[in-house]
């Protein structure tokens, strides 16, 4: 019995690799965090959470071609989470994680999620900069449920590459919910540090070559964005659900000023069909 356990954790993580390959276009999404696990808190609300749950889908999806370009492209957005009680996770927005807190209207813990990072084709205005390299992500959160707000803190490390610290606060709440549908609406800031500004937005003969038509530009830490977002789930029986996903950004501190920044607005919309076992 433990084999065969060991064997389909072992497929869902291969899985879960493969998918995230696929999605890899998706590296200028414009979501808030907090929309990788709209309502989990609050599933203990909801009666006895079960063992596993398990969630597979997939959709389309529509943003920029870099976060701070004006040109929008479209992408595949394929779906896997997987949940073991209300202790683990594995899925393609929360990464890898495990709650150490947990009770009726909080959670707390630490996972590690990826940055896909960012290629210097993904358009044309960035001919002359250099790769940014996909990194492991280290990341710990907190969140805890005042009826109904949830607010959501997450601190999150890259591991390699450019090695920037990011910080997120945000907060959300369901303003429809029901059987059938459940609809989240909520904001979020986001804090950078220095290696994390100059790796995105920052121009230096470190992140371009001698054809770079960029003028040198030092992108400071502090506030990277606000961010609005919203989300909701159609539930056509126990198990086969839509999900619509919208989000809005507005670019702040010194990203405004990076000559990388075609536009300081930006927003990303996903709609996805999904199965859950």
């Amino acid at each position: 019995m433990r084999g065969v356990v060991r064997g389909i954790l072992g497929l869902c993580c291969g899985l879960a690799l493969v998918l995230a390959a696929q999605g890899a276009s998706a590296q200028a999404a414009i979501f808030t965090d907090w929309q990788n696990s709209s309502g989990i808190v609050m599933r203990p609300l909801g009666g006895p959470i079960p063992d596993w749950s398990i969630t597979l889908g997939a959709g389309v999806a529509v943003m920029p071609a870099y976060e701070g370009s004006n040109k929008m492209r479209p992408s595949t957005a394929p779906d896997l989470d997987i949940r073991y009680k209300d202790l683990a996770y594995l899925s393609m927005g929360e990464g890898i994680g495990y709650n150490v807190l947990r009770g009726t209207n909080y959670r707390a813990g630490f996972g590690l999620t990826y940055d896909i990072g960012r290629e210097h084709n993904a358009a044309t205005r960035l001919e002359g900069t250099k790769n940014i390299d996909p990194a492991p992500v280290a990341k710990g959160f907190v969140q805890y449920m005042f009826v109904p707000v949830v607010l959501s803190v997450d601190v999150k490390q890259a591991l390699t590459s450019y090695q920037g610290l990011t910080a997120d606060f945000s907060a959300y709440m369901p303003v429809v919910g029901n059987e059938k549908l459940q609809i989240f609406v909520g904001p979020e800031i986001t804090l950078a540090d220095s290696r994390y500004m100059q790796a995105y937005f920052g121009v230096n003969p470190q992140n371009t070559d001698a054809q770079s038509h960029f003028r040198n530009y030092s992108a400071s830490g502090g506030l990277k964005d606000a961010r609005l977002g919203a989300s909701g789930m159609y539930h056509f029986d126990d198990h086969w659900f839509v999900d619509l996903t919208v989000g809005g950004e507005r670019l702040l501190g010194s990203a405004v000023g990076s000559p990388i920044v075609q536009d300081k607005w930006g927003w990303s919309a996903a709609g996805t069909v999904n199965y859950t076992f």
